[in-house]
């Protein structure tokens, strides 16, 4: 069990300045069309597709890899709009738009007297037949700071683990995943954002949910007095010290303590309520999956898909903004568009952990739901071809979120739309590929 000794609020006083003042929201009414920031002299583009650049980084990179010869006629085609969507995250040229760039504009944080060498490609298979993008390898020296940093924390701030899994936390790589996931961000300092949540996430789900103690039994007691960790309880003077004092009562609920802290300090108000609304919407999926755990019930695949739009990674992706040092407005952020598409890439990247972590899930005690298994035991399919009829439904999500992209794209061409879609597209691509890499946690299964 975690170290459940009591610790006080994180200290400030070697917190970072928060960046400076995002840009006004009103500033997003007055965005130039596509044609009238094109390069001078340059044809006037035929959509904002085309103005758009890619949503993926600019490197050269193989195609996705083909299904198996093997494999059941699963495998879609991409559609039109996924190759429109291949320009969009290069970003658009012309005078006033070098901002909108994902490559870095800040001096590095670190000295580095040495010259850059170019990093090996990480060891670890993609599951054959997954729609995916292939991502340039994580800058070395920006992952070993953050590894360092977060190691830093939750051993000396917030106790968040016992000794005995200390092998755990080095294997799950967070330095790794949350660089390769955020590539605009400006500093090491706004990565420890996303990096710190990430860790507190993961420790709730294992303390409180999984294979560290976790049980269906009470849960929704649990979390709720650990959401109020990230939403604070407003009470009477005589019940807020015991309140206070809960808060550094196990590890998840300091974690999610201190993380949260430090988010604020850097988020807009707008962002951290956005932050907590996600952060309901993930406690509220825990509750669902428990409830069937406790009842003994194995859900349609149409409801174990509805259980992972909230039981997903989407709070991860929806921070995107504040990691960058900008913010996206909330009226844009509302739209039902963008929720479309911020939902979509919640969903198809948890199918993404369902797939890679099959085979671990497999060998665990009890017994997990994952799409796969839900499939074989409704659909009356045999493992491996409900295996590979889950990689057919994560493709078809990540082409609905690609065209749903696109078409906001198009139809909504403000800068920081444009660079949210953008952040939102690097963390599709870099979960994947911290779940390919991640051979520490993760094996495929010999379905082919």
């Amino acid at each position: 069990m975690p170290n459940s000794g009591s610790l006080g609020p994180p200290s400030h006083h070697s917190r970072p300045t928060p960046p400076s003042a995002v840009p006004d929201a009103a500033a997003h009414t007055a965005v130039p069309d596509a044609a009238a920031t094109t390069t001078p002299g340059a044809p006037a583009r035929s959509s904002a597709a085309d103005f758009l650049a890619a949503l993926h980084p600019p490197v050269a990179i193989p195609a996705p890899s083909p299904p198996p010869a093997a494999a059941p006629a699963y495998t879609r085609e991409a559609t039109a709009t996924s190759s429109a969507l291949q320009r969009i995250l290069r970003g658009p040229t012309g005078l006033g738009t070098s901002a909108l760039s994902l490559t870095r504009r800040d001096e590095p944080l670190l000295p580095d007297p040495t010259p850059a060498v170019a990093a090996s490609p990480a060891e670890g298979q993609a599951v054959p037949g997954l729609y995916h993008h292939p991502v340039p390898e994580p800058d070395p020296v920006r992952v070993e700071e953050v590894s360092r940093r977060i190691k830093r924390w939750a051993e000396d701030e917030i106790q968040l683990y016992p000794e005995e899994w200390e092998g755990q936390f080095d294997g799950f790589s967070v330095g790794r995943y949350m660089v390769g996931c955020h590539p605009d961000a400006p500093t090491v300092d706004h990565l420890m954002l996303a990096t710190r949540l990430m860790v507190a996430e993961n420790a709730l789900d294992d303390c409180y949910c999984e294979d560290h103690g976790g049980s269906p039994v009470g849960l929704g007691g649990r979390i709720l007095l650990a959401h109020t960790a990230l939403d604070h309880l407003h009470t009477t003077a005589e019940y807020t010290p015991a309140w206070q004092k809960s808060l550094t009562s196990d590890a998840p609920r300091r974690a999610y303590h201190s993380a949260m802290d430090y988010f604020v300090s850097f988020a807009t108000p707008s962002q951290a309520d956005r932050y907590r609304h996600d952060m309901a919407r993930l406690h509220l999926g825990y509750l669902a999956e428990a409830a069937w755990a406790e009842t003994d019930h194995i859900p349609e695949a149409w409801e174990y898909l509805a259980m992972r739009q909230f039981n997903n990674f989407r709070p991860c992706p929806t921070i995107t903004d504040t990691v960058g040092g900008y913010e996206l407005p909330a009226d844009l952020h509302a739209r039902p568009d963008m929720q479309r598409v911020i939902t979509l890439a919640g969903n198809a990247t948890t199918i993404v952990n369902d797939l890679y972590s099959y085979t671990k899930e497999l060998n665990s005690p009890g017994r997990h739901l994952n799409l796969p298994v839900v499939i074989a035991e409704r659909e009356q399919l045999s493992h491996r071809d409900a295996y590979l009829k889950a990689v057919e439904i994560h493709n078809e999500l990540m082409h609905a979120f690609e065209a749903a992209a696109a078409n906001l794209a198009k139809a909504c061409p403000v800068p920081t739309v444009l660079r949210f879609l953008r952040g939102v597209a690097a963390w599709v691509d870099g979960n994947h590929d911290w779940h390919r890499t991640n051979t520490y946690r993760y094996s495929l299964p010999d379905f082919w």
